[in-house]
């Protein structure tokens, strides 16, 4: 096991540790759906294979498994985190002072802009571009140093680009439906466009059979996790947007009424 498979695992065991703390912490506020947990964990677990798994050693060779891993690492972990609401969590734990210290620094004019769908939505599919229509997906198979930025890169895009459509977690920034859908519209059409072409034009290195079959694991793998940001996105609309039953008013009748 390589210094950088260690540093990946124990990121990994701190994530799932700091988690059942933040909800050992907070059990006194109430119960936690154990669907968010299950979410928190399976994300985690996604994000570790990603990185340090068969799949993540077969990557170094294998364009169809290194696109394997970049749908676990920068797709699938980052939806199942984001809907494991981790700042409602640490919110719910914290003492007052210190959540509302964190609360304003989630206001931050550079969280802000970091969340904005546009700006998330660019990080995203922009790094993709990035790396697969230039050398650098190339050049990272020859430096330690840029792996680990283009992974930690890909994961922290997922999460931003994530959490600005979908997030569960209270953000009093968050963007109208129609912004959100509309950008997500628009990556979605950058992912797909970006598929294709790279069934056509494999990066430099790649065998043309291993890279049409990544590509396709690429356009099709992305689908799903496409499918269930959009189901997420107009649920919560609706959840929103209907109507909420109007309540009534019994009046309290008295001794001396009528």
């Amino acid at each position: 096991m390589s210094a950088m498979d260690g540093l990946v695992l124990l990121l990994v065991v701190a994530g799932a540790v700091g988690y059942a703390i933040a909800l050992g912490a907070a059990r006194h506020r109430g119960r936690w759906p154990a669907l968010r947990t299950l979410c928190w964990y399976a994300g985690l677990v996604c994000a570790g294979a990603g990185m340090v798994s068969p799949v993540a050693a077969a990557a170094h060779t294998s364009f169809t498994a290194h696109m394997a891993g970049h749908l676990l690492l920068g797709m699938l972990a980052p939806l199942l985190l984001v809907l494991a609401a981790p700042i409602t969590v640490v919110l719910r734990a914290l003492p007052v002072d210190a959540a509302r210290a964190l609360s304003r620094v989630l206001r931050t004019w550079f969280v802000r802009t970091l969340t904005r769908p546009i700006v998330a939505a660019t990080l995203n599919a922009g790094g993709l571009w990035a790396l697969y229509a230039t050398p650098v997906y190339h050049l990272m198979h020859h430096s330690m140093l840029l792996h680990v930025v283009v992974h930690a890169h890909m994961f922290v895009a997922g999460c931003l680009f994530t959490a600005s459509l979908v997030s569960p977690d209270p953000m009093p920034h968050r963007a109208s439906f129609w912004m959100r859908s509309s950008v997500l519209i628009v990556y979605i059409a950058a992912h797909s466009i970006l598929a294709k072409w790279l069934y056509a034009h494999p990066p430099a290195g790649v065998g043309l059979g291993d890279g049409q079959a990544g590509a396709q694991l690429m356009y099709y793998g992305g689908d799903v996790v496409d499918v269930a940001l959009i189901v997420l996105l107009f649920a919560g609309w609706y959840a929103a947007a209907r109507p909420r039953a109007p309540r009534v008013t019994v009046p309290i009748v008295t001794a001396t009424d009528g």
